[in-house]
């Protein structure tokens, strides 16, 4: 397994970040493995749950990057390994894990991962899904509401008072990091044609 191609796909949240993971694991199927940021959010049994909604979720520090880093070259290895899972319900880490064995292609999909320089040393193709602020807001809303069993107005504080200016403060900036910048995330289908043909000749 020491031909494995790790894909790092970064951008904004709601950006299109998992349609774009989508559509690579669509072309290559069984070969292709994902694997979120969000998995790796610290756990905090420890704290209140009317304590843990308070807690900035979009800074770096609020994730076990280490333990991902320590994942992915372990996969690169051909060792499988046992992924957190994370409950955006409870906003803490459960106890169970996932059992994810070496694939011919690793995505690793997060907001963040290009602000780290030893996760990003591991990335093979950086890919930056670029879409509008107010595009992801929306998204955001209808994804956290229907999804997550959030409230609106929850919702609207957590992103004016920590994901709007994170993603300002370390998100953006990362974006120089990128190989490839996609507009419009899934729905750039020429940048998508582009990014599969560079990977099927990247593993053959």
């Amino acid at each position: 397994m020491n031909d494995i191609t790790i894909i790092g796909i970064a951008g904004g949240s709601a950006s299109g970040k998992t349609t774009v993971a989508s559509r690579i694991k669509e072309e290559f199927k069984e070969n292709v493995e994902l694997i979120c940021h969000d998995y790796y959010y610290l756990a905090h049994n420890d704290i209140p749950f009317e304590e843990r909604v308070k807690l900035n979720y979009d800074h770096p520090n609020a994730f076990d990057t280490e333990r991902l880093i320590s994942d992915i070259k372990q996969l690169k290895q051909g060792i499988a390994i046992e992924r957190p899972v994370y409950s955006y319900t409870e906003h803490t880490r459960l106890a169970e894990t996932v059992r994810v064995e070496p694939k011919e292609v690793i995505i690793v999909e997060g907001f963040l991962i290009f602000d780290n320089p030893e996760l990003l040393n591991l990335m093979d193709i950086k890919i930056f899904v670029d879409t509008d602020a107010d595009e992801r807001l929306i998204r955001r809303i209808l994804r956290d509401v229907q999804e997550r069993g959030r409230s609106l107005e929850s919702v609207i504080t957590q992103y004016s008072t920590t994901v709007k200016p994170m993603h300002e403060q370390f998100v953006e900036p990362s974006k120089r990091h990128a190989d490839l910048i996609i507009p419009y995330g899934g729905q750039n289908e020429i940048a998508l044609s582009m990014l599969l043909e560079k990977i099927r000749n990247m593993v053959g």
